[in-house]
């Protein structure tokens, strides 16, 4: 099997007849993949209308249920189940462009010697709504996503591919039961043994969109209701090599860690505890003006 398409949906049925339709339109020109959904607990018809395609033999789909856990859950489970040598996270909300797959795989065989990369990158189209994208000096580059968000300061909309090889080691790690935490957390590690992925700056392979209901537009809630996975983050990015790193930079960790810190009741004392260098000394001298504006925009009752 040469790609896994895996989707994680929650009461989105609707939504996923776009998702079939777009695999549908990549399968006239790339077969070798198969689809893989995780219905977490779904309470709409999504089960009846999968299993209705499933039937239809049009391509390879595998369905699988559990009890609402959360997306990134979800995907851990997924990722058990995985054939393909290479794996895209396809939301309920997206949809592949014409060709993406075939796109995919070809880019892929040209890399099939180098087992220093551990994925492809590609901009994300999101229709109406603007987003910073990738720049085309970086296309064709082997980059990390940690230099790639923290060096050159690029926080663009992605569609970030892997070798199976390595997105099988790495689980979205989630504290104290939450739903949720940035795929970032478990990008950094998994790169860090690999050279970083290589960057493709030309079309998008996915259109996307933001639900009102998506975590992107709900990002002060999603702070407040998952802030442990969120505290672990920031802890891992101050621990993280600081090389070619601007002051700007980690003072935007510190400021977030300080103001996790405060939302999962941490003391200034367990928290230096868990940081070195000049990222101690500067949370320390940081940590009661950080928490005075951290109540202010996060008052617990």
């Amino acid at each position: 099997m040469r790609i896994s398409v895996l989707t994680a949906t929650y009461n989105r049925e609707k939504l996923l007849q776009n998702v079939y339709e777009s695999l549908l339109r990549n399968h006239k020109t790339f077969q070798d993949f198969e689809w893989l959904i995780m219905d977490d607990g779904s309470t709409d018809k999504t089960e009846q209308e999968v299993k209705k395609w499933i039937k239809e033999k049009k391509m390879i789909i595998h369905y699988f249920k559990q009890e609402n856990r959360g997306k990134m859950a979800a995907i851990n489970e997924l990722m058990k189940k995985v054939q393909g040598e290479i794996t895209i996270e396809l939301d309920s909300d997206d949809s592949l462009v014409d060709n993406a797959l075939k796109r995919i795989s070809d880019d892929y065989e040209a890399l099939k010697q180098d087992q220093t990369i551990c994925g492809i990158i590609y901009p994300r189209d999101l229709g109406n709504v603007t987003r910073q994208t990738i720049s085309s000096f970086l296309e064709g580059q082997v980059v990390s996503l940690w230099d790639l968000h923290n060096r050159y300061g690029f926080d663009f909309d992605m569609t970030v591919t892997f070798f199976a090889k390595y997105r099988k080691k790495y689980d979205y790690e989630l504290e104290h039961h939450e739903k949720f935490v940035t795929e970032a957390r478990t990008y950094y590690k998994l790169e860090k043994e690999t050279a970083g992925f290589l960057i493709h700056t030309r079309e998008p392979i996915i259109i996307g969109s933001y639900l009102e209901d998506g975590y992107t537009k709900n990002i002060k809630e999603i702070f407040q209701k998952y802030p442990y996975g969120y505290y672990e983050y920031f802890k891992e990015c101050l621990n993280h090599s600081m090389k070619k790193i601007s002051l700007k930079r980690r003072l935007y960790f510190i400021k977030h860690y300080i103001l996790f810190s405060y939302l999962t009741k941490k003391t200034l004392k367990q928290m230096i505890k868990e940081i070195r260098g000049s990222n101690c000394f500067l949370t320390i001298i940081l940590y009661l003006p950080g928490r005075v504006v951290s109540k202010k925009r996060f008052p617990i009752t």
